[in-house]
């Protein structure tokens, strides 16, 4: 069984609301109890029914309390779990309510008590009942509780007035039971509906992108491959004719083809790729909607392509080779393209695990320069008993990443029981990011 620290948020709203419940309903089979325990009660009640009376308030809370959890079930999951069966708690309850009147009956100066033991013999009941009927159906039930009560405590000799007031009180404690519990267990159930709209927002966005990587290949695959389709026509009839206009046509479709893989590769590496700007604004913005105050700070600036980027754009691979500066943005605050992606992808894995293996309330990310480093640092608190080892595979990927381009990365726990990530890049030029 987990601890309250391993369990995630929704899960410790999920027990406490459940508690609660029981709490609620075992606490008023305690007061039964102690009620029917009373001095007067023992030395004036027949022997029977005060020994039969406890054992009835014991079955009506044993009984309540399993009506409760599997309402409570049928509550959170309708139509996937079937409604718990009534008869057997509600003859629970009656039978306890009905040992408080002859109690009652039985006992001189018992007046004020039997409110209270009216109201504690109907709570098992009604906690698991007002979740399992609609409000109006509960409602109607209250209204011919009401009934019958008037009918019964009359019996114990207590006057019209008395009597009226004894169901009002009782009427109150089991409406407010009932408002309380339903209420709970509906704040529950936005709780859940909020956390599958994320999971399904979430997926909607991975089927997202799926599309826009469909589109863009078809986009390039559809118009290349139309050309070829009809230079391949074109040289196929000039070459019937032997004309030498067919081996220009098949030159032609060649270079188109090249020029196909080279559109398709660049689509994989912008679909593949990691960039250190986008993924701290896309940290911020997943952080921040799943309610973790994330703070970003940078002493780089992101806002203007380098040279190698825009080399990747044109087609120009070769431009890798030919010594181009790495250094972009004003002088001294720009960072090399690998150190960028390699960063990139330390942010986004990060920024999942934060999301996944705990349970954060404040994300702080800061990257800066140390003397010929880069340090981009990733710290959370909310981290769980059974995670923040460092050793998933996912952390293993990373510094096999960083590993590529001289970077370390470390991660453990840190300051204030925080989770610490840590990593560090050598820079790839002298006086880069100084």
């Amino acid at each position: 069984m987990k601890s309250w620290s391993g369990r995630s948020g929704l899960a410790k709203v999920d027990l406490y609301t459940r508690v609660t419940a029981y709490m609620l309903m075992w606490s008023a089979v305690l007061v039964l109890g102690m009620l029917l325990l009373v001095r007067p009660v023992r030395h004036e009640a027949p022997l029977l029914l005060v020994v039969a009376a406890p054992l009835l308030a014991l079955a009506n809370g044993v009984l309540g309390h399993r009506l409760l959890r599997r309402a409570m079930d049928a509550y959170l999951k309708p139509g996937t779990v079937l409604p718990p069966r009534e008869v057997l708690p509600a003859a629970a309850a009656g039978a306890a309510t009905a040992a408080a009147v002859l109690l009652e009956a039985a006992t001189a100066d018992l007046a004020e008590l039997l409110p209270g033991m009216l109201g504690a013999a109907l709570v098992p009941f009604l906690a698991g009942h007002c979740l399992v009927h609609r409000v109006r159906t509960v409602a109607l039930h209250q209204a011919l509780l009401a009934g019958a009560l008037l009918v019964l405590v009359p019996l114990t000799g207590q006057g019209t007035g008395q009597s009226i007031v004894t169901v009002l009180i009782v009427l109150f404690v089991t409406g407010w039971l009932a408002v309380t519990v339903r209420l709970s267990l509906w704040v529950l159930g936005v709780v859940f509906e909020l956390r599958e709209a994320r999971d399904v927002q979430a997926r909607l966005a991975v089927a997202e992108e799926r599309l826009r990587f469909g589109r863009d290949l078809h986009d390039i695959l559809g118009r290349n491959l139309s050309v070829i389709a009809l230079k391949s026509e074109l040289a196929v009839r000039l070459a019937r004719r032997e004309r030498p206009e067919a081996v220009d046509q098949m030159i032609e479709v060649q270079r188109i083809a090249q020029e196909s893989q080279r559109e398709v590769r660049e689509v994989v590496r912008g679909y593949r790729e990691a960039d250190l700007r986008v993924e701290l604004e896309g940290a911020r913005g997943v952080l921040d909607a799943a309610g973790i105050d994330c703070s970003v700070e940078s002493a780089f600036d992101f806002g203007v392509e380098s040279d190698v980027e825009s080399a990747f754009d044109s087609g120009t691979e070769s431009a890798l080779d030919s010594g181009v500066d790495f250094a972009f943005g004003p002088p001294g605050t720009g960072l090399p393209y690998e150190i960028r992606s390699a960063l990139g992808w330390v942010v986004r894995e990060t920024t999942t695990n934060v999301l996944r293996h705990g349970d954060a309330r404040r994300c702080a990310i800061a990257v800066r320069a140390e003397e010929d480093t880069v340090l981009l640092t990733v710290e959370n608190d909310g981290v769980r008993e059974d995670g923040g080892s460092g050793a998933g595979t996912g952390l293993l990927g990373l510094r096999e990443r960083l590993a590529a381009v001289g970077g370390t990365l470390e991660a453990g726990p840190g300051d204030g029981g925080t989770f610490l990530v840590t990593a560090r890049v050598p820079l790839a030029r002298a006086g880069v990011g100084r």
